[in-house]
């Protein structure tokens, strides 16, 4: 294991560790612990979050805005 940390600059314990897991339970025992997210989807979900804002966004412009031509009153204009 020295030889093996040495040259890949690994630290033994690290190594250790990786073969304490391998021997527990196989190749399964080395897979990342934590799920890895694609960086298109990454994108892709930040896209949507930032869409969603401008939605939001327009939809209460359009509330406002709707409320106010509904308390005013339209009569004849003025010239």
């Amino acid at each position: 294991p020295s030889e093996v940390s040495r040259k890949y600059s690994l630290s033994p314990s690290l190594l250790r560790r990786w073969k304490e897991k391998y021997l527990a339970s196989g190749k399964d025992g080395l897979r990342d612990s934590y799920p890895r997210v694609d960086p298109q989807v990454r994108i892709l979900e930040e896209e949507n979050e930032r869409l969603k804002r401008i939605v939001a966004k327009q939809a209460l412009e359009l509330e406002v805005k709707s409320e106010l031509l509904k308390k005013t009153p339209i009569g004849p204009r003025k010239r």
